[in-house]
């Protein structure tokens, strides 16, 4: 039975539109483990597969050939012979689409990567199936997916012999926005205030496979020791499972992420080349750029600043959490989250944290300020300390093109978020030293970004705008 799809509206309407378009589609859809992208192709597509087949994980040559025979037989209820290749794989793929007698014939293939074993010339194969044949079927539909990202973008997506630029569509789902986590929990049966929403997504990030492990009848603080803390917890070995499924040489992934979790305000390539001790050259470029596709990293400019000077900070929050709290964690305490509930480690997490579920929201945060018709740049801003000032760091800055820039203060509290004199003298301070460093001409706006809103005081006027958790659920 069919489940309900919570969001994903332009992924659907982009499937939809494939699916009654009048030419060949070949549609790749790719992201990082457990984001969803089977159960959006399922879901969507319902009872109109006319093949499927899922590669499997570490499987041999023979044993994804003879399980692609058994669908095939399957589906086409006609007893192919075993075959030793994928050539001939693909013909007989190829034989049987041919006799269907149908407008639109939807084939799905998942986890495609996993098909391309060690010198199976698998990837020869399905580009000639392609190429030769299957791009000129306009009644063809051909849905590819897969997690291993490196493989994804470098053999489907980026490509440079014959399936470069072959693929028509392609899908990058991302993790679930606060307001389709909302949607998602309630779907389930948990109805939790958007506070407690907030602080799970801090944990687990937008990821559907996490979420729905939450269980309604428990705190988040009980299912968060549940899955993580517990004798035999659900999540504690997912860190190592996620890094091997979606990575060859998944160590230096491991190794990168570690280290930019180390790093609050974000590292240059060059620095990161440096900590870890690698030779120059691309091959590291494409770490960060596949760390970036599966949303491990973001990368942004600093204000004022050249591409090349382009930082790069681990914004996933599962990874954020796990290293944190459970990757050296030796067990004992299966509720150790509930007992840290007013540790000061959790507080300054749950701080950081905050700023990088913020990070998440940027369309949120414009429409909040009423300027998403409005072109910006968002970057961060930091400037070492001087003799004539104290060093300053701004980690959301909205540079628009009214002359105005939007200085952002992230703020995580229980209740409304009080500025004190001496914060304020803080922030007025970083404005002036900012626009002193910038030498920027443009109006500067102090805004506040805080769970509940401020608290209003002898201060309060000095912020120009501000948004709340609700804006960031829109």
């Amino acid at each position: 039975m069919a489940k309900h799809i919570i969001g994903r509206i332009q992924e659907q309407s982009i499937l939809k539109n494939c699916y009654d378009s009048e030419k060949a589609e070949l549609i790749a859809v790719y992201g990082r483990r457990r984001i969803g992208k089977t159960f959006l192709i399922k879901n969507f597509f319902k009872d109109k597969f006319d093949f499927y087949i899922t590669g499997i994980y570490q499987g041999t040559k023979k044993e994804q050939l003879t399980f692609f025979n058994r669908q095939l037989c399957e589906y086409s209820q006609t007893p192919y012979p075993q075959v030793e290749n994928w050539f001939d794989a693909f013909d007989q793929l190829k034989h049987y689409i041919s006799s269907i007698k149908k407008e639109r014939v939807v084939i799905f293939i998942d986890e495609l990567p996993w098909l391309d074993t060690p010198r199976s010339r698998f990837t020869k194969a399905f580009e000639l199936f392609w190429n030769s044949w299957a791009s000129d079927q306009s009644k063809l539909k051909l849905i590819v997916c897969g997690s291993a990202t490196t493989w994804m973008m470098s053999h489907l997506l980026g490509n440079k012999g014959g399936l470069h630029n072959r693929v028509t569509r392609r899908i990058k789902l991302s993790p679930f926005t606060l307001a389709e986590v909302e949607e998602f929990l309630k779907h389930n049966g948990i109805d939790w205030n958007r506070h407690q929403i907030a602080e799970a997504y801090m944990i687990l990030g937008g990821t559907p496979y996490y979420l729905q492990m939450l269980q309604k009848g428990y705190s988040l603080s009980q299912n968060i020791d549940y899955l993580f803390f517990s004798e035999n917890a659900e999540l504690r070995d997912e860190y190592s499972i996620l890094f091997k499924s979606l990575f060859n040489e998944s160590s230096i992934y491991r190794s990168t992420v570690e280290l930019l979790s180390r790093k609050a305000k974000g590292m240059t390539r060059a620095e990161m080349i440096s900590a870890l001790k690698l030779s120059e050259g691309g091959a590291f470029s494409e770490v960060l750029e596949n760390l970036s596709n599966c949303d491990f990293i973001r990368k942004y400019t600093a204000f004022g600043k050249k591409e090349r000077d382009v930082l790069y900070q681990l914004t996933d929050l599962f990874t954020l959490f796990f290293l944190r709290f459970v990757k050296n964690n030796n067990g004992g305490d299966e509720h150790l989250w509930t007992n840290m509930l007013d540790a000061p480690e959790r507080r300054t997490w749950s701080g950081y944290s905050f700023e990088q579920l913020c990070l998440h929201h940027i369309p949120q945060i414009r429409q909040g300020l009423g300027i998403s018709g409005i072109q910006s740049d968002v970057c961060s801003w930091t400037t070492p300390a001087t003799e004539n000032h104290r060093g300053v760091q701004i980690d959301l800055l909205i540079n628009r093109k009214d002359q105005i820039v939007n200085l952002c203060e992230m703020k995580y509290s229980t209740n409304e978020y009080e500025i004190t004199k001496r914060y304020n003298d803080e922030l007025q301070e970083r404005k002036e030293t900012f626009r002193k460093v910038t030498k920027t001409r443009k109006a500067l706006h102090l805004t506040m970004v805080t769970t509940y809103g401020i608290k209003d005081n002898a201060y309060s006027g000095m912020i120009q705008s501000q948004i709340t958790l609700d804006d960031l659920f829109k």
